[in-house]
């Protein structure tokens, strides 16, 4: 009978977080293989353009950021195995057992990096016109709409905030709130005392379809059509664009079953040393509880996380 192969470090994911990660370890000679159900880099490679990541002057496509991180960490090692993970446990013997669509796999270290997915409203038009229209970022994504119409959709914290944001650049948003506002006091009031001119509030108000129309020959939304709950009339919204900030869902599905500890809305609980609650399994990127959402510090936490890892393996 063959010896059980045990990885040093498996990485379930291949975003920027898990990217990060792969390139310190795999310099520090820790035999670092990952596991990804979709497409390498995440949600930006996804992402039309993205502008707020440092070092790029002039911006850089999601995709070439994307690819850029996934060939350095292949560079020094990394191996990515596209395929998906299904169960993480700890073994009497310390190692970690980790079932996947391959087969059982085994590490002496995990790092739970697979982000999020932006929660979609599920309307017709929303996938068809996504980056043509439809965004889910306004710090990545807003500065392509200068002096342009916008609908924002959402009446949370996140809403309020981005749609206060893209006021730097849209001539006039209308921001369509399901039922009524759940964001905080303090935004909603900042909202409508400073951005009364700039923002038009729609309460009670759905968003039931996004249509577009080829304008120079590429398919680009032009209206939203919503129901106003109160008198039961459709409403219609000229746009440029359209940004949907409903919430986000962690990729965290595959861990409910787990002793991973997951908090009230299924984010990744972890220590300061974002260890979570199996010793020797780490987490970082966009599904821990408490990150940010953004490429910058899910690389940081990427990296905090390798350094982690090899002081644990070390140990």
């Amino acid at each position: 009978m063959s010896e059980q192969k045990v990885n040093d470090l498996v990485i379930i994911g291949a975003g920027p977080a898990a990217l990060s990660a792969a390139i310190y370890t795999t310099r520090e000679d820790i035999q670092t293989l990952l596991y990804e159900k979709a497409v390498p880099g995440g949600l930006i490679s996804t992402t039309d353009w993205v502008d707020n990541y440092p070092g790029f002057p002039d911006g850089i496509a999601g995709l070439e950021l994307a690819e850029n991180m996934r060939k350095q960490a292949e560079r020094f090692g990394a191996v990515i195995e596209m395929g998906e993970v299904t169960d993480v446990k700890k073994e009497a013997n310390g190692n970690i057992k980790l079932d996947t669509t391959d087969g059982e796999v085994f590490a002496k270290t995990v790092l739970i990096a697979t982000g999020s997915g932006y929660r979609k409203i599920g309307v017709p038009g929303e996938e068809e016109y996504y980056a043509r229209g439809v965004h889910y970022c306004a710090t990545c994504d807003g500065a392509f709409y200068r002096d342009k119409k916008l609908v924002v959709v959402g009446g949370g914290n996140s809403a309020v905030q981005e749609a206060i944001f893209l006021t730097r650049f849209a001539s006039h948003i209308d921001m369509l709130v399901r039922s009524d506002f759940r964001a905080s006091d303090i935004l909603v009031d900042r909202l409508e005392k400073e951005f009364k001119d700039k923002i038009t509030v729609h309460k009670q108000t759905t968003t039931d379809q996004i249509i577009g129309e080829k304008i120079d020959n590429i398919d680009r939304v032009t209206k939203v059509v919503g129901t106003d709950k109160a008198s039961g009339k459709q409403v219609e919204f000229q746009t440029d664009g359209v940004f949907v900030f409903v919430g986000l869902d962690p990729n965290t599905g595959f861990l409910k079953e787990t002793a991973v500890e997951l908090d009230e809305i299924d984010f990744v609980k972890s220590d300061d040393s974002l260890e979570t609650s199996i010793s020797g399994v780490f987490v970082a990127g966009d599904c821990r509880s408490g990150a940010t959402m953004q490429i910058a510090t899910a690389v940081g936490e990427g990296a905090t996380a390798a350094l982690r890892i090899r002081e644990y393996l070390e140990g």
